[in-house]
């Protein structure tokens, strides 16, 4: 697609969006903190939609985001704040500057070397932290996740796999030392604690596995709806219901679906 076809796409775009704005009550409407909500939804709907590996869902949510950004920018030029053309040139801008291996002088020879000066430059940008870009809404998955990454960056990180699976069962034993406490307030905390202690430790071994936490929890939590499903749908056969039945026939018809369904 020639540049020319991007720019007639843009502006299409962009004047669907001023029409809107003028003509359409809920477009008129909208503020930038109504938008906030529903372009988290986006995000996540465009997530779920490379999850599946649809193509024709993400090109689709691809779009709800891209009027989402768009929307955005209209709003910021209402308030004299910036304009779509801001956001374009500002992206392109730090693109270029963080990127010194491309348009410098500046050599790296591997992938860890390009997000280290990265986070370099972030720095000397004027951010006291190099955690310091990780948002606070994120989900906890995958702050964790990223918070690792960031800390890897600058030396902080073990050296071998084997380090951070001894570091999971360290975990895994304080968590089981947690739970012997008598009951308590001061009891729940410590098991809640440990616990968090635990799946950080987990996602950490994710990563030196080369899994990201997120993706591969998602993906079980499909497999077991999937499972559940037909469990439900297997009891209603049977002329049974789930409420009725004892763990263990819920169990053998459980193993009966899980069966089928890795073969």
């Amino acid at each position: 697609m020639s540049i020319k076809n991007y720019q007639q796409s843009i502006e299409r775009l962009v004047t669907i969006m001023d029409e809107l704005r003028i003509k359409c009550p809920w477009d008129r409407k909208q503020t930038i903190e109504s938008l906030r909500s529903l372009t988290i939804e986006e995000t996540f709907e465009l997530a779920d939609a490379i999850t599946d590996g649809n193509y024709a869902l993400i090109k689709e949510e691809l779009g709800d985001l891209l009027l989402h950004i768009v929307f955005f920018a209209k709003l910021g030029a209402e308030q004299g704040q910036f304009e779509l053309h801001d956001v374009i040139e500002g992206i392109c801008d730090k693109l270029v500057h963080r990127h010194p291996h491309i348009y410098g002088d500046v050599v790296v020879n591997s992938e860890e070397e390009v997000k280290r000066n990265w986070e370099q430059l972030k720095l000397k940008e004027g951010k006291t932290s190099v955690l310091q870009g990780v948002p606070r809404s994120l989900p906890a998955t995958i702050k964790a996740l990223r918070l690792q990454e960031k800390a890897k960056q600058v030396g902080f990180e073990w050296d071998h796999r084997e380090q951070v699976w001894d570091k999971v069962q360290e975990e895994m034993a304080e968590l089981k030392e947690a739970e012997s406490l008598k009951e308590g307030e001061s009891r729940q905390q410590r098991v809640e604690e440990e616990f968090g202690d635990l799946i950080f430790s987990l996602i950490n071994h994710a990563r030196f596995l080369g899994i990201d936490p997120e993706n591969a929890l998602e993906r079980t939590n499909k497999k077991f709806s999937r499972r559940f499903i037909l469990l439900e749908a297997e009891a209603a056969r049977m002329g049974r219901s789930l409420s009725d039945m004892t763990l263990a026939e819920m169990d053998a018809i459980w193993n009966q679906i899980k069966h089928k369904t890795d073969n």
